[in-house]
């Protein structure tokens, strides 16, 4: 039996879209502190069973309103129908009653050694990289007033942690395992949200006998992915902070890691690209990668998106190389990624000899869908389920993507070219942990 969305549902969307998202920044985060208890955790699952119905439906509504008949597109509704059906799922799901005296603890702060400590969240700072009123629709929901000139209330805060001296009721412990249940089911359903998304727009293309997408789309495309990997940070931190077992590693925040080491990451993703590009271009040897970097850098970050960066970053170089140079070359240039340390960021420079990009092909390089590829893969739905196995040369998405991810958390992605000599990528990393997510 397929999902169906009612008017009833699309007007509750409607009015949870009028209000603005709360963004939040890795530190805060953190600070839950390694052990998250019942109590906790019940306070971070009802900030989440508010928040993340807001941002969904700010998604469903853009989605409705695309121009030129993209919303349309049957993999366009398909995406807008799954976030409908993930907001009724948390909105749905029943909350527990509790007695007067839980509901006052929950809201009293957590006691430290006899005395109360009023913790409060270290203030989110605005994302360095998303300027003020940016025209692609940042910056306009970072002010803390609801659009009537009224501040909003605090009581929306992500974190708080709670006095814990005693026990707490079942029914906080039986609601925290069935919100983690029903964002794990939210996450698996949109696994596949951005190859279909993708192949909306193939749709959008073929109808209207395009070859390039213009800027009103480009600019939607990158606030719908960035606010995908705010709503992925979101839920990924919950279910990992509710599934106790990560807590085997103290550096371990749920996924994010206080002390993630950029050597360690650097060298796996050097692998990984390496043995892609030898496997799809059947040789022997891939280009070399030389890494210079200090081995006791580490910094506080999510590994999965820096992994992703890297590896995205690595193989369009060695994919360049390859074909610059030709595959029976016995010997080709070096690439060479090269890792600086500074007070706020910590900047990653990989440089390729592979030929560079013309000058006025850089700003395609941004846009989505935009391939060197003769052909647009025919994307499978379900090809791309982790965002992070695409294939040597896909379809386009490898650095769009992986700037939204530096700039999520206050970084920033890139490109410099000599044409007829090679490429040199920056990824910044936003080293104070402090920016808040860029929303939209």
């Amino acid at each position: 039996m397929s999902w169906k969305s009612s008017d009833r549902l699309m007007a509750t969307i409607r009015h949870y879209a009028k209000f603005p998202a709360t963004g939040v920044s890795l530190r805060q985060m953190v600070q839950f502190g390694d052990k998250p208890s019942t109590g906790t955790l019940f306070r971070a699952s009802q900030f989440l069973s508010e928040e993340l119905p807001i941002r969904l439906a700010h998604r469903v509504q853009e989605l409705d309103d695309l121009p030129d008949g993209l919303n349309d597109m049957p993999s366009v509704t398909k995406v807008k129908d799954w976030y409908a059906q993930s907001f009724e799922e948390i909105t749905q799901l029943p909350r527990p009653d509790l007695s007067r005296d839980v509901r006052t603890r929950l809201m009293k702060p957590a006691k430290h050694s006899g005395r109360q400590i009023l913790q409060q969240l270290s203030e989110a700072t605005p994302n360095p990289s998303i300027d003020e009123g940016e025209s692609s629709g940042w910056g306009g929901l970072q002010n803390s007033s609801n659009g009537n000139g009224k501040a909003r209330s605090l009581s929306r805060r992500y974190f708080a942690t709670v006095d814990d001296t005693g026990d707490w009721p079942p029914e906080l412990q039986i609601y925290n395992q069935r919100f983690a249940q029903t964002l794990h089911k939210i996450k698996r359903r949109h696994d596949g949200v951005v190859t279909t998304m993708a192949q909306g727009i193939l749709e959008y293309k073929r109808r209207r006998q395009r070859m390039q997408i213009d800027g009103t789309i480009q600019s939607f495309l990158d606030r719908f992915y960035m606010s995908r990997i705010g709503i992925r940070m979101l839920i990924g931190q919950h279910i990992a902070l509710t599934d106790q077992s990560h807590h085997r590693d103290p550096t371990y925040v749920g996924i994010i890691c206080t002390k993630t080491n950029v050597k360690d990451l650097a060298q796996e993703a050097i692998e990984n690209a390496r043995f892609v590009c030898e496997d799809h271009y059947g040789l022997f040897e891939a280009p070399r990668i030389q890494l210079v970097c200090n081995p006791n850098l580490d910094f506080m970050y999510v590994p999965g998106h820096l992994s992703h960066m890297l590896f995205e970053t690595l193989k369009n170089s060695l994919r360049a190389v390859v074909e610059t140079h030709g595959m029976d070359k016995q010997e080709f240039p070096v690439t060479k990624v090269i890792v600086a340390e500074g007070k706020e960021d910590i900047t990653i420079k990989v440089s390729d000899e592979g030929g560079g990009i013309p000058r006025s092909a850089i700003p395609l390089v941004w846009t989505y869908m935009y391939t060197t590829v003769d052909r647009t893969p025919n994307l499978d739905p379900d090809f791309d389920k982790s965002d992070f196995k695409a294939p040597m040369a896909g379809f386009g998405y490898g650095l769009p993507i992986s700037r939204l991810y530096a700039r999520y958390f206050g970084g920033d992605l890139k490109l410099i070219s000599m044409e007829g000599y090679g490429t040199d990528v920056y990824l910044h990393l936003n080293r104070l942990s402090s920016s808040s997510e860029p929303l939209q």
